[in-house]
């Protein structure tokens, strides 16, 4: 119920800083639809195709449940009823059985005769002056038009008529949602599902947009063009606030504003330790839009260059000039720096429309057919990619990154397929490197990470992936908030599998980094570093707050530091670790009179 005056709610902080602005409230309903006559022979196969529809209707239904099972009692019993509620419409109800009737009678198509059957339905209610049969109407064109959209497979952008420094308030944002937002125009957003370590929200801190999620009865209570203020590291939302909350939050934004500006002074100045060690800050890019942000941070290079994007939001599939454009443009713009090209890694939440029928159903999709074992079970896709990086290299230096390798002989198909790319390109006298490029594994599954010696003999570098790592290691969804504060990069299981794969590098002298959402955390730095870490790659805006950890860091420190981190069992004592710093006296370990890496 949307009422005058100020109101806060408060959900979870996913990406930090304060927006302020003009609510743009996304219409997750509305949607133009197509009417056409379906011909005699064609009306079971239209039949099919609604029935599909409904079971993938009741598939998101059940999915936004348990999302919103995390929410604060109240409002997670509010949202579960409901949410059961649209499912029982899509079982043999009045709006499935219409639907069916009039596809059969009128040889209507099924999204015409859903829009028909939503009118009908709407105007007998109506017609009944009852107010809780007039709210059954609202509710029955919500999951008509979830049909619709799923019936056309159509992306949209719904971003497009928001006015700039819109916040964006939504019933959930997705990445692909994320990837459409610029931040030129878009100030931030808030969302009543969604957590902290869903990739939408990495989308966001790495777009360096505010935002909070789990806000429970958000939508209902925003009108578009409201002032909102997002506070991204509280998770608060202020809707229409007094002129002395506006006062305060605008002074707030300034300090930040400040400090910013304070850090971007380090622009130039490198990432080096006070006794000489340098560690390479580069960033990782989710959108080729965050390549002059990234220049601007200072970043060496791009440390993880994620290619989904050139697959979201659209229903075909980019060929080979396609996304050796893209990436080409991205070579040059980084003017001789290092650019890490990861291969198409699509699953989980990371979802592509146009693979929809490759992918099919998975159970668990972060443990199905995803990332490399995608690419491998359809080289037609790998084999694209692969040569599209090994024509942009010819202009700058490039490394190919696989994700999600869980063994040597995936590595070594890989290498197989690249080489049969390289001799195709040949043949066509297409432009290319004097060499092949660097080829590495990305360490993000436990069983890579035990398997780092063996894996090190046929990769050129590694990259570790702390985020799947660390959800792969504690059996944790990443993407679930039920389970959101179990999610812990600093677990003692998962520091030990990067402790593990960084000596195996070291023994093996080939390059690693880490390009999770830890190495953005400026708590973290002294640990990486003394681990043996000399490369750490994060989204552009966490670039200037850790190189000032850097520099303020000697070498005995963080190996010291790290030593002590290694010796404890409990998560809350690293975590106290970590947050009184490596200037905080230490206890040294039994093994601190050995030499790392530096």
């Amino acid at each position: 119920m949307k009422t005058d005056g100020e109101q806060t709610w408060r959900g979870i902080g996913i990406s930090g800083g304060i927006a302020i602005g003009p609510a743009f409230v996304i219409d997750q309903h509305g949607v133009p639809v197509p009417e056409y006559v379906v011909p005699a022979g064609q009306v079971e196969k239209e039949l099919r195709r609604f029935h599909t529809a409904v079971a993938k209707t009741q598939r998101q239904l059940t999915q936004l449940k348990q999302k919103a099972e995390s929410l604060p009692a109240g409002a997670a019993d509010d949202i579960a009823l409901l949410l059961e509620a649209y499912k029982g419409m899509l079982s043999s109800s009045r709006l499935v059985r219409g639907v069916e009737e009039q596809i059969q009678s009128s040889h209507t198509n099924a999204e015409a005769a859903i829009q028909r059957q939503i009118v009908a339905i709407s105007a007998s209610f109506a017609a009944m002056d009852d107010p809780y049969l007039a709210a059954r109407a609202a509710d029955i064109s919500e999951v008509g038009v979830r049909l619709i959209r799923n019936l056309l497979e159509q992306q949209y952008n719904p971003f497009a008529d928001a006015p700039e420094g819109s916040v964006i308030v939504a019933e959930e944002i997705t990445p692909a949602d994320t990837a459409l937002m610029n931040p030129d125009r878009v100030a931030g957003f808030a969302a009543v599902l969604g957590g902290a370590e869903g990739h939408a929200a990495i989308m966001a801190r790495a777009l360096g947009l505010p935002a909070a999620s789990g806000v429970a009865g958000l939508v209902q209570g925003v009108n578009t063009g409201d002032i909102v203020i997002v506070d991204g590291n509280k998770g608060e939302i202020v809707v229409r606030p007094t002129v002395v909350t506006l006062q305060n939050y605008r002074q707030e934004l300034a300090k930040q504003l400040r400090e910013t500006r304070k850090l971007k002074s380090l622009h130039n100045v490198p990432a080096v330790t006070t006794d000489g060690t340098v560690v390479a800050l580069q960033a990782n890019l989710e959108l080729p839009r965050e390549v002059e942000a990234a220049i601007d941070a200072g970043a060496t290079g791009i440390g993880l260059l994620r290619t989904e994007f050139m697959f979201m939001n659209r229903p075909d599939l980019p060929d080979e000039d396609e996304q050796f454009e893209v990436l080409r443009k991205l070579v040059h713009q980084l003017n001789g720096k290092p650019v890490t090209v990861r291969t198409l890694d699509v699953g989980g939440e990371k979802l592509a429309t146009a693979l929809g029928e490759t992918m099919g159903e998975s159970v668990n999709p972060a443990l199905g057919l995803r990332a490399i074992r995608l690419g491998l079970r359809e080289p037609k896709l790998l084999d694209t990619q692969l040569a599209a990086i090994l024509r942009a290299s010819a202009y700058g230096p490039v490394r190919i990154l696989i994700p999600m390798v869980s063994s040597v002989a995936q590595m070594r198909q890989v290498r197989e397929h690249l080489v049969q790319v390289e001799r195709r390109l040949q043949r066509r006298g297409v432009k290319l490197p004097h060499a092949l490029p660097p080829v590495g594994a990305m360490i993000e599954i436990p069983g890579a990470a035990l398997a780092a010696d063996a894996l090190a003999k046929i990769c050129d570098f590694f990259a570790i992936g702390s985020n799947d790592l660390t959800q792969y290691t504690l059996a944790i969804d990443r993407g679930d908030d039920r389970v959101a504060e179990l999610y812990d990069p600093y677990h003692p299981a998962v520091l030990r599998l990067i402790q593990f794969t960084a000596a195996a590098a070291w023994r093996a002298n080939i390059p690693l980094s880490l390009c999770g959402e830890m190495a953005g955390d400026p708590r973290a730095a002294a640990l990486l570093i003394g681990l043996g870490l000399r490369e750490l790659s994060m989204a552009p805006p966490r670039l200037p707050p850790v190189k000032q950890e850097i520099r303020q860091l000697s070498m005995p420190q963080a190996i010291a530091f790290a030593e002590n981190i290694m010796t404890k069992s409990d998560e809350s004592d690293i975590r106290a670790l970590l947050e009184q710093g490596a200037a905080a006296p230490t206890t040294p370990s039994s093994s601190s009179g050995k030499r790392k890496r530096t």
